[in-house]
C-alpha cells in the first residue's frame, strides 16, 4: 500500500479538507483571542481577587506540560485524533458555560482546572490533525494556520468592542459563544483515510524521546517562542509606563499579527531547510528584543512589531514542517504533545522569572529573553545536520 502521503486524491476532497480545517483553526483561535485578554477582566469584576486570579490564570500552563501529553498520547493510540478536537472543544464549551454560573474562587478554580484539562490539548490534537493533513493531501501548514492568526485578532477586537457595550460581568459568555461556534466547525471536520499500519504502537512514544534530533526541533521551538514570555506579559504595561495610548498599543500588537498572518501565506514559497528558517526566527528574536530594551521612538518600535512575523511566524512554519519530516505522521500526536509540554514548561518558568526580572531592571527583562531567543537559534543551527527528512511511516487517519 502507498505511504498516506502518495495516495492520490481528488481535488474536492483536498479543499474539502482545508476549509473545514480552515474554519475550525478560526473558531478555536477565536476561543483564545476572547479568552486571553478577557477571562482576567471577568473575575474581577465578578470579585475574584488578585490573588486567585493569579492562581486561576495559571491553569492553562500547568496542564500543558501535565496532562496534556497524556490525552495527546491518548488519542493517537486510540487513532481518535478528529473525535479528540470535537470531544475537546465540546467539552471545553461544556467548562466554560460551568464557570460562568459560579463565583466562589475555589470552585472557579476547580471547574476551570476541568476546563483546561480539555481544552489545552485542542491546539496540540488540531495542529497534528493538520499535519496529517499536509502529508495526506500535499498541503501546505502556513496557509492554513493564518486563519487562526486572523481569528485570534478578529476576537480580541470584537471582545475589546464589546467591553464597552455590555457588562464585564457577561464577558464568560462571549467566550462560550465562540466555545460553542467551535463545536459547530467540529462537525464540520473531515475524517482522514484510514490507512494500513505496519508499524507498532508498542514503544513509539519511547522511540520519539530517544531521537536526539527531536528533541533540537522542540526545545529550541520552546526557547525561542518563550522569549515572547516578557513581551506578552509586560510590553503594554511598559508602553503605557512610556506614554504610549491604549490605542496605539492595540495598533501594534496588531501589526504584529498581519505579519505573522503575512508569513503564514507566503510560506509555500519559501525554499529555506526548516532548521534555517528556525534560526532565522530565532536571530530576529534577538535583534527584535534588544531593540525593544533600548526603549525605541514609535516609528521604530512598530518596524520592530513587524518582526513578529519572523520572530514568532517563521519559527512556527520551520517547526511544523520540521515536525512533518521527522516525526512519523502515526505519532505526530504524541510529538504535538511533547513539543507543548516542553514549551508550556519553559514558558511557565519563564514567566515566573521574567516577573521577578522585570521588577528589578524593567526594560532589561528583553536582554534575557534575547539570550533565549539566541539559544534556541544556536541549538538548531547545531542540530542541522541531523535534522535530514525521515520517510513518512504509514499511519492512520485522524
Amino acid at each position: 500500500m502507498a505511504p498516506e502521503s502518495q495516495i492520490p486524491t481528488p481535488a474536492s476532497a483536498k479543499r474539502r479538507f482545508a476549509v473545514s480545517l480552515a474554519l475550525f483553526y478560526s473558531a478555536v483561535f477565536a476561543v483564545s483571542g476572547t479568552h486571553l485578554p478577557f477571562f482576567p477582566v471577568w473575575l474581577k469584576a465578578i470579585g475574584v481577587d488578585a490573588a486567585w486570579i493569579g492562581l486561576i490564570n495559571a491553569l492553562p500552563a500547568i496542564t500543558r506540560f501535565t496532562t496534556l501529553p497524556q490525552v495527546t498520547a491518548f488519542a493517537e493510540k486510540r487513532h481518535a485524533i478528529r473525535a479528540g478536537m470535537m470531544v475537546s472543544v465540546l467539552a471545553t464549551a461544556i467548562g466554560f458555560t460551568a464557570v460562568g454560573l459560579q463565583q466562589q474562587p475555589l470552585a472557579l478554580f476547580l471547574i476551570y482546572a476541568l476546563t483546561c484539562m480539555m481544552w489545552t490539548p485542542t491546539m496540540p490534537l488540531t495542529d497534528a490533525y493538520a499535519l496529517r493533513g499536509v502529508a495526506r493531501y500535499g498541503l501546505d501548514y502556513g496557509p492554513l494556520r493564518l486563519w487562526g492568526s486572523a481569528a485570534f485578532a478578529a476576537g480580541s477586537l470584537a471582545c475589546g468592542f464589546l467591553v464597552d457595550h455590555i457588562a464585564a460581568r457577561d464577558l464568560i459568555w462571549v467566550i462560550v459563544a465562540w466555545a460553542v461556534v467551535a463545536v459547530a466547525a467540529g462537525l464540520l471536520l473531515r475524517p482522514l483515510d484510514e490507512v494500513g499500519r505496519k508499524t507498532t504502537e508498542r514503544h513509539a512514544g519511547e522511540a520519539l524521546l530517544r531521537d536526539a534530533g527531536f528533541w533540537a526541533v522542540i526545545v529550541s521551538a520552546a526557547l525561542i517562542q518563550g522569549s515572547h514570555v516578557a513581551y506578552y506579559t509586560f510590553s503594554a504595561i511598559n508602553w503605557q509606563l512610556h506614554g504610549i495610548s491604549g490605542l496605539t498599543i492595540a495598533g501594534l500588537w496588531t501589526l504584529g499579527v498581519i505579519a505573522e498572518i503575512a508569513v503564514f501565506a507566503l510560506s509555500p514559497r519559501f525554499s529555506l531547510h526548516p532548521s534555517t528558517m528556525i534560526a532565522i526566527g530565532g536571530l530576529s528574536a534577538v535583534l527584535r528584543w534588544i531593540v525593544t530594551a533600548n526603549e525605541p521612538p514609535l516609528a521604530l518600535l512598530a518596524i520592530v512589531q513587524l518582526g513578529h512575523g519572523l520572530s514568532f511566524g517563521m519559527t512556527v512554519v520551520g517547526t511544523m514542517n520540521l515536525l512533518v519530516q521527522r516525526v512519523p505522521s502515526h505519532q505526530i500526536a504524541r510529538g504535538q504533545g511533547y513539543l507543548a509540554a516542553c514549551s508550556g514548561l519553559l514558558s511557565a518558568a519563564t514567566s515566573i522569572a521574567s516577573g521577578a526580572i522585570y521588577a528589578r531592571i524593567g526594560d532589561g527583562v528583553y536582554y534575557v529573553m534575547a539570550a533565549m531567543a539566541a539559544a534556541g537559534a544556536l541549538l538548531i543551527w547545531s542540530a542541522r545536520h541531523r535534522l535530514m527528512p525521515h520517510p513518512q511511516s504509514e499511519a492512520s487517519g485522524g
